[in-house]
């Protein structure tokens, strides 16, 4: 999807960017799909705040997405490409020949009036869904399981693309977009190519009035506060931190590991994700 620069008619406008939307074809979503969504403002079920610089944001619908694509041996065809607040790829309404119909996440160049299928006797092709063990190696895929009939949990993000990088009995070998590199069960189903909206970390958004329409509120730095409010605040004039960049609870905020140690799906990672920071490999 191309992206818009807009010219410097003002500080707001300096260097701020936004999608096209060219993949887009309508701006009405489906009613019968649509949930009510309620927002947290980043507080748990006891009113605390465990998620900051959450808050305010348009109002959305959520449109319920069919993840598993369990829906076997019948043909859909692909109405409309939209256009979703709650995720960042868009998503394709699918009508199916009986009329039933379901959201799909969209991959790239997936056009109205295809037909996409599902189940382990669909063709491997761009949109349609099949189990591990029925695509061929070195295709493209998203929306990967990670336990059979679970629905899709891995690469769903916008331009999420993951490789099958071998198979070996029971088991396939996956590359994901992160750089890690595991085994899943080749029964798990997943969906042919990548997802759509691929220039979406391209935007850049100009100002802080967009972020607030996404509810994100403004992110103060720690070293700016009061010693009281935050670990690395205070000091006599500015300061360099003193210590390890950490949260306001005191824990490493910048390659702290989350991991739980010993998780019994560690057998099943053969290569940890890069990271970021460093372009190096997460051990």
């Amino acid at each position: 999807m191309p992206i818009k620069k807009y010219k410097r008619t003002s500080a707001g406008r300096r260097n701020s960017s936004v999608n096209r939307s060219d993949e887009v074809t309508t701006s009405k979503p489906e009613k019968s799909l649509l949930k009510p969504l309620k927002k947290t403002g980043g507080r748990n079920h006891h009113g605390k705040i465990t998620a900051r610089h959450r808050g305010g944001g348009h109002k959305r619908m959520y449109r319920a997405i069919d993840f598993k694509r369990d829906k076997d041996g019948i043909a859909a065809e692909v109405k409309t490409i939209e256009y979703d607040p709650n995720r960042s790829c868009n998503i394709a309404l699918v009508e199916y020949t009986d009329g039933e119909k379901r959201y799909i996440l969209a991959p790239a160049s997936l056009q109205v009036g295809q037909v996409v299928n599902s189940g382990p006797q669909a063709e491997p092709r761009l949109g349609n869904c099949l189990p591990l063990n029925s695509i061929p190696l070195g295709l493209e895929i998203h929306n990967v399981e990670m336990n059979p009939g679970q629905g899709g949990k891995l690469v769903r993000s916008a331009g999420g693309v993951a490789r099958l990088a071998a198979r070996e009995g029971d088991k396939v070998t996956l590359i994901l977009p992160s750089g890690e590199m595991r085994m899943v069960n080749a029964q798990c189903r997943a969906t042919i190519g990548q997802l759509g909206n691929v220039e979406h970390m391209s935007v850049r958004w100009g100002k802080a009035g967009r972020k607030r329409h996404l509810g994100r509120r403004p992110h103060v730095r720690g070293s700016a506060m009061n010693p009281v409010s935050h670990p690395m605040g205070g000091g006599e004039g500015r300061r360099a931190g003193g210590r390890h960049p950490v949260s306001p609870t005191g824990k490493l905020a910048k390659g702290g590991k989350t991991r739980k140690k010993r998780k019994s799906s560690d057998k099943m990672i053969l290569r940890r994700r890069r990271n970021v920071r460093s372009g190096q490999l997460v051990l």
